[in-house]
């Protein structure tokens, strides 16, 4: 509603009449609405867009899952080498004398 005031052509009372509030509650919402940008502004956050935001989200949860993934494969890639190597499949130091010579 606070973005609908700053339309060309619309006015607080309009919006508010439209919505069904009172004007005055309307006035607050855009005070504390420009209070609230001053006081990021003066406290050096940057002020980014909800659109941005939701856009960042996601491509957290993205990369979350993608290492989550990587996670899973590097686990299942220790295990496998874990069972190779005791089964002896793998030698450990290939042209290294076994332990118990040094």
């Amino acid at each position: 509603m606070v973005a609908e005031c700053e339309q060309p052509g619309m006015s607080v009372s309009l919006v508010a009449r439209r919505h069904g509030i009172s004007a005055s509650l309307l006035f607050r919402w855009k005070k504390l609405m420009k209070d609230g940008g001053m006081s990021a502004i003066e406290s050096g956050d940057e002020v980014v867009s909800a659109s941005e935001v939701k856009a960042l989200n996601k491509k957290v949860r993205e990369l979350e899952r993608m290492l989550g993934r990587k996670t899973m494969e590097a686990e299942i890639l220790r295990e496998a080498l874990e069972v190779a190597q005791s089964k002896k499949l793998i030698s450990r130091m290939p042209l290294l004398p076994p332990d118990d010579t040094l």
